[in-house]
């Protein structure tokens, strides 16, 4: 269920029925030349859609606010400040959680986020909510691994790779122009690799100037439909999962108890 598609009372049903909320995060960057700006916020509200149908959840609306600041160099890059990107996605939070719904699945569909999304996770323990925050890591199954490598000819799936461009192509096909897939793959250029030990914001950059990581030439709608599936059911069962973990608000409960005794100083 399409948050955006509901009617209020609808809605209101839909939070009894369900209880969770996907709130599937992208961003607008370049994917090379041949994928839309929208690529990752594209592919996880359709990943987040398609895994609603077959275990019942809420899908917020496409969201497209995250950490991509390593593209700003680029035409068509949209990022916020930094601090208030923080804020805003926890304000968006509250307001799902103010709709009544007690768990809220981030779902993650481009790599730039991970570490603010674990650090927003993370804050959870800053303020209790009433609500709980789960953070899908897109761990396929071993079996699932095995069948999502079979299907592919290419090695480095990055960025605007094969994989990538193939579920492109089976979600919003008439966005994808493989006319304009580079000529040579994007290998990494390892501009840095005599800092050794070293963590640096440009670290993308000076591997992937262009914002290409792989190579597309291989990519089809076929594959894409082949390991959208793949992520679908994965994606579906963390759900059931979800809705039925008591233990992420119960341990909560008690470490916010704990934290108020040492408040008062019992």
């Amino acid at each position: 269920m399409q948050w955006e598609n509901l009617t209020s009372p609808d809605f209101g049903e839909a939070v009894r029925q369900t209880g969770v909320c996907i709130i599937p995060l992208g961003v607008l960057e370049r994917h090379s030349d041949h994928l839309p700006l929208g690529t990752d916020f594209l592919n996880s509200h359709k990943l987040a859609s398609l895994a609603a149908e077959q275990s019942p959840a809420v899908v917020f609306p496409p969201f497209y606010f995250g950490q991509i600041y390593e593209a700003r160099c680029y035409p068509g890059a949209f990022t916020l400040k930094p601090t208030l990107l923080l804020e805003v996605l926890q304000a968006v939070m509250d307001e799902i959680g103010r709709n009544g719904f007690k768990k809220i699945i981030l779902l993650n569909g481009h790599g730039g986020n991970i570490h603010l999304l674990h650090f927003l996770a993370q804050c959870s323990l800053w303020e209790e909510k009433p609500y709980s925050v789960y953070l899908f890591e897109r761990q396929l199954s071993e079996a699932r691994q095995k069948e999502w490598d079979a299907i592919l000819d290419t090695q480095l799936h990055w960025h605007a790779c094969e994989c990538e461009t193939s579920i492109s192509l089976a979600n919003h096909p008439e966005l994808v122009k493989m006319e304009r897939v580079p000529a040579a793959p994007a290998e990494p250029l390892n501009r840095l690799a005599d800092l050794k030990g070293a963590y640096t914001g440009i670290w993308w950059y000076s591997s992937f100037p262009e914002h290409y990581a792989g190579d597309a030439r291989t990519a089809s709608a076929e594959k894409g439909l082949r390991l959208r599936s793949l992520m679908v059911a994965e994606l579906a069962e963390f759900i059931a999962a979800v809705k039925a973990d008591r233990g992420v608000p119960a341990l909560s409960r008690e470490f916010f108890q704990r934290a108020a005794r040492v408040t008062r100083g019992e």
